[in-house]
């Protein structure tokens, strides 16, 4: 194992966020589980990521954010999807929009897809190494098909030298992932249930005046 381990503080952030311009792979406590990440800058740094969790390139990351500003100058923010970003970020809602036409991002990113997911973590470390280099692609700190690594040492015990640093934070919060919503269409539609029930989501929208079929 040759990754770093460092806490997860102004100074170990700094040294992340170092690593992550020189193209290197993070490992970064969220507030759920820890996730790898890479800058979206870095020559092949997506294919990086899948080769480090050994999953198939077909698939589409999320990109974790500094704020809801930032979400709209990475993609489309629909009615739904802004609703949602303002009563639930930071927070458990992955919006999944349209993708900005003046803002191309790598296939690999979006698994050839025309959309783009976007979510502001409740977490203060990956939303201050997005802040420093931009729209953070990051996905689970394990290997594809195996359990999430729950603390720092894990991560480096399953992905090895895939991984250049972690910013130990402690054992992740645990936890459900967090509700996808998909927000390209005429009405929201759920993609994965999790930590933000429907009735809440439903409740968003509603007062959001946005119309939608989840009840």
């Amino acid at each position: 194992m040759t990754g770093r381990i460092v806490d997860d503080g102004i100074e170990g952030r700094a040294q992340a966020v170092e690593v992550l311009r020189a193209g290197g792979i993070v490992g970064v406590p969220t507030d759920t589980v820890y996730g790898i990440a890479v800058a979206l800058s870095t020559p092949g740094g997506i294919e990086r990521l899948f080769l480090a969790k050994q999953r198939p390139l077909d698939k589409a990351i999320v990109l974790l954010l500094d704020d809801a500003t930032q979400a709209a100058r990475t993609g489309l923010m629909t009615p739904a999807a802004a609703a949602l970003a303002a009563a639930a970020w930071p927070g458990g809602i992955t919006v999944i929009v349209p993708q900005r036409q003046d803002v191309p991002w790598p296939p690999e990113l979006t698994g050839g897809a025309a959309t783009i997911g976007l979510r502001v973590p409740d977490h203060e470390s990956p939303r201050s190494l997005a802040r420093a280099v931009g729209p953070l692609p990051t996905t689970s700190a394990n290997v594809s098909g195996t359990a999430e690594a729950r603390d720092a040492e894990a991560i480096l015990e399953q992905l090895g030298d895939a991984v250049d640093l972690v910013l130990d934070g402690g054992p992740a919060r645990g936890g459900p992932p967090s509700t996808v919503v998909d927000c390209t269409g005429v009405a929201p539609i759920i993609v994965r249930d999790g930590a933000v029930p429907i009735d809440e989501i439903a409740a968003i929208l509603d007062r959001a005046g946005v119309e939608h079929e989840l009840r």
